[in-house]
């Protein structure tokens, strides 16, 4: 194996990789990549709606309810659904532009200390958000590790609420 010292980073606390801004407490989104898709205009056609959601979806980890808030826009995906941008739609796509420019650092997961999942269920999706405290500069700090969500087949949707928060702690887990 050979290594390229040009394109090694040697003794940085924060640098730009695969779209992520990785330092050593945090994983952050690269604005510069999503300042470039808030820049661009409404999708017009299914081929459009596909590559922001591509883009969007790489970022998942980073937003709260990803799975309930891109559910219209992936509805608008399948193949014989006809193209219409409803209100619905648009403001799923707005929404989904707001959470990526306003998405937060995740923490980098300490294993010495506990986690905290906190779970939630709807008739739309699962959701779920990984959460640890660490101390940073001295005070104690709660922040997300991850964020995972999903819509619910048909059979879910019949579960009770119990049942439902059950299957999302499950899920989760």
């Amino acid at each position: 194996m050979k290594i390229s010292l040009k394109k090694c980073h040697f003794g940085f606390k924060k640098l730009k990789a695969l779209g992520h801004v990785v330092s050593v407490l945090s994983l952050g989104i690269d604005k510069n990549r999503v300042a470039e898709v808030l820049l661009k205009p409404m999708p017009q056609n299914k081929k459009e709606i596909q590559s922001f959601l591509g883009f969007a979806g790489y970022y998942r980890k980073h937003i709260k309810h990803f799975a309930s808030i891109a559910r219209p826009l992936y509805k608008l995906c399948d193949k014989d659904t006809v193209f219409e941008m409803a209100v619905d739609r648009v403001k799923a796509f707005e929404s989904l532009r707001e959470a990526l420019a306003t998405a937060p650092l995740l923490l980098i997961p300490d294993f010495k200390l506990p986690f905290k999942l906190y779970i939630d269920s709807s008739g739309d999706g699962l959701g779920a958000a990984l959460h640890q405290v660490q101390i940073i500069n001295d005070k104690p700090v709660e922040g997300p590790i991850c964020f995972i969500s999903r819509k619910i087949i048909p059979t879910e949707a019949r579960y009770g609420a119990s049942q439902m928060e059950c299957l999302c702690l499950v899920w989760a887990l």
